[in-house]
């Protein structure tokens, strides 16, 4: 397995990783050995390099230049420092595209986008295919043995720009696609339930992608072709994958993810979390008025979930501010620092950059990196230096895990099919339901795991489900096993809805949670926009605060759950709002509303005391502390993202790592500082 308890570590790499993107072609080479040695002197342990080299590589087909390559590969060996060689297959050449224009994507609308820019790829190109896989051979065999070679870093973020084609040849390979998910046209027809608006199909010849059409196109096609845009990107993953254990065995293949819920949506991470030696991640803080170290936190947390609770690890992150953006904030003195700890705390193995060098030209030349334009003299520059020193301290939480508290239910192809056309609200948003309920817990200090819906969730006493729209009958099984043997769950509304053909389930919603949750939905009736509704504790129910929902709001029938909270206006009036159902051992709870801050914190304070969580009502807002464990011992992180001094109680002495200090009784840790502590015993 690729992330089992002995996942590979990048080769011959035995400090944790720092450093960033490489790409010493935009240079002289007298700049090469300047850049070498600010590496030492910042304490920089691996870079990535080739990634859109491509054109440099193979400058006309079947004609290579590797004499580069060969130069900068030495260069680095020399000075201690590994390479993460790309293969360079995000960004074909020009001469690639003038031979096979058709090899460009084309949008749902029918146009073929132009070359000029990355990540321009029909996934379903037979030349495209067939070329990558010779420059990935070529790679394999002059590099496999390098004594620079850590790791192979195959394409780059993958689904980013473009994951799905709509041409001709794509329309072929989904047939085949077709044929081996469900077998016949009849098949297709039953599962897209084609009887629907006369769209049945006599032959699978018949069938296109589904480009755009009059009005909304059928739900279930274009769930099926984000699955078969997904797994024909991992298709060619593998490919690469395949070749370079073939050729270069022990060295493992990593492809850089992206599963932060704001920047990539079309890529089924629990899948290709299988595919991969290492997992590793980009991630970039999103500035849209969000509180940005919790969105960063819950990425991580997915990260390492996506890598079964192994290490991973954190290839690109930004020193500063990106440019991608519509405002590009810096980042604050010591916000660099605080972003990557976090990522260590939640399971990285270091903390890498885009990029090394800030390029002088091209889209990305804004994109801060950790040598400026402005050079070493910067505080950016003393910052990466002084992270650099700092992770050499940390070396000893290499292959610690960390400790999680609850699990979280996520599931890319349910928000696929949720985010389809005419749905009762548009307004309704997985991620939003998924970034609420996470910064709920976040708040209260309770570290999270992400989980598959089919996943064993034994080991976790609480639950929550945010968004599942499309959950399987197994899916049901699976939690209400969870609940009889005595855990507890929390489900938000609009979930269990459909099958994983979008089907809805026979009978009443919540179609597959109906039995846990011991209740059945008569009608949705979602808001209008800016409504609200207020609940209330019941007449007999143990009293609680008034909370106020919006946007949504569910006729439910109670079918053995208890009413907890009910609806004291709306269409709902005097129905259940908030229900909790007692199953074995365990017991559900069923919001049927949109719940925000205090209103979800007041009913995820009833579950967790259901689950026995104690409240950690001692740590400070804005204070994450986290947990890793091993062989080598217990290390808590304790960073502190308030503008305020904080002190944090410790139930063990020990060692603060950063500043070499003893820690004893409480840690204190200053306004926007970091401290890890490995404690004693």
């Amino acid at each position: 397995m690729p992330h089992s308890e002995s996942a590979p570590y990048p080769a011959g790499l035995h400090k944790l990783a720092f450093g960033g993107d490489y790409n010493p072609e935009q240079w002289p080479e007298e700049v090469w050995h300047e850049d070498v040695r600010l590496m030492r002197e910042a304490g920089v342990t691996m870079v990535s390099v080739g990634i859109f080299s491509w054109a440099l590589l193979e400058p006309e087909p079947g004609t290579y230049d590797f004499g580069w390559l060969d130069r900068l590969l030495d260069l680095l060996h020399v000075n201690g420092i590994r390479a993460d060689l790309g293969t360079p297959t995000v960004a074909p050449p020009a001469w690639f595209y003038r031979a096979h224009p058709e090899a460009l994507p084309v949008s749902r609308d029918g146009v073929r986008y132009a070359f000029g820019s990355r990540g321009a790829i029909c996934h379903s190109s037979a030349p495209y295919r067939a070329a990558a896989a010779n420059i990935t051979e070529q790679l394999a065999r002059r590099y496999g043995n390098h004594p620079a070679l850590a790791m192979w870093h195959v394409h780059n973020e993958y689904g980013v720009p473009v994951s799905a084609c709509y041409c001709d040849s794509c329309g072929a390979h989904f047939r085949r696609w077709l044929t081996a998910r469900h077998g016949s046209a009849d098949a297709v027809n039953e599962a897209w339930g084609t009887a629907f608006w006369g769209q049945r199909y006599r032959s699978l010849d018949d069938i296109d992608p589904p480009r755009t059409t009059p009005t909304v196109g059928n739900p279930a096609q274009q769930l099926d072709y984000a699955r078969f845009a997904d797994a024909t990107m991992r298709e060619n993953f593998t490919a690469e994958r395949d070749i370079l254990h073939r050729l270069a065995p022990g060295i493992p293949v990593t492809t850089n993810f992206m599963t932060a819920l704001s920047q990539c949506e079309s890529v089924d991470y629990w899948a290709w979390g299988r595919e991969v030696d290492i997992v590793s991640n980009d991630h970039y803080l999103i500035t849209d008025g969000r509180r940005t170290h919790v969105n960063l936190a819950m990425a991580a947390d997915l990260t390492r979930s996506v890598a079964g609770g192994a290490p991973w690890l954190l290839l690109e992150h930004s020193t500063s501010g990106v440019n991608w953006q519509p405002r590009n904030p810096a980042k604050r003195p010591g916000e660099m620092a605080r972003n990557s700890l976090a990522h260590v705390a939640r399971g990285s193995e270091g903390a890498m950059f885009f990029q090394w060098r800030q390029s002088r030209r091209g889209a990305e030349k804004f994109h801060s990196a950790m040598v400026p334009h402005a050079g070493t003299d910067t505080r950016i520059w003393r910052e990466v230096s002084a992270l650099g020193a700092g992770l050499g301290l940390l070396e000893g939480i290499r292959g610690t895990r960390t400790v999680a508290d609850v699990a979280m239910i996520w599931d890319w192809q349910s928000w696929w099919a949720q985010g389809l056309e005419w749905r009762p609200s548009e307004e309704h948003d997985a991620r939003e339901r998924a970034d609420t309920f996470y910064a709920s817990l976040y708040d209260r200090h309770l570290t999270v795991d992400f989980a598959h819906p089919d996943a064993d969730l034994s080991g976790y006493p609480l639950v929550v489900v945010p968004a599942l729209y499309l959950a399987t009958e197994e899916t049901g099984r699976n939690l209400r096993r969870y609940v009889e043997n005595g855990g507890t769950l929390v489900v938000s509304y609009f979930s269990g809805i459909v099958d994983t053909d979008d089907a809805v389930h026979p009978g009443a919603y919540p179609g597959a949670l109906r039995d846990v949750l011991g209740l059945t939905v008569e009608e949705f009736a979602p808001l209008a926009v800016g409504g609200a509704v207020r609940l209330i504790t019941p007449e007999g129910a143990t009293e609680g605060p008034e909370l106020t929902g919006d946007l949504w709001s569910d006729v439910v029938v109670p079918r053995g759950a208890e009413t907890v909270w009910s609806y004291a206006d709306g269409i709902p009036a005097g129905r259940p709002a908030v229900t909790r159902n007692s199953l074995g051992e365990g017991t559900a709870w069923y919001i049927s509303t949109r719940l925000s801050g205090p209103d979800l914190d007041a009913v995820l304070d009833r579950a967790a005391a259901d689950a026995g969580i104690e409240p950690r009502t001692s740590l400070p807002y804005d204070v994450e502390v986290v947990r890793r464990t091993g062989e080598s011992g217990t290390y808590l992180f304790v960073i502190n993202h308030s503008d305020t001094d904080a002190g944090v109680a410790l139930d063990a002495a020990g060692t603060e790592l950063l500043t070499g200090e003893p820690a004893v009784d409480k840690l204190a840790v200053p306004a926007g500082a970091v401290r890890v502590v490995r404690l004693d015993g």
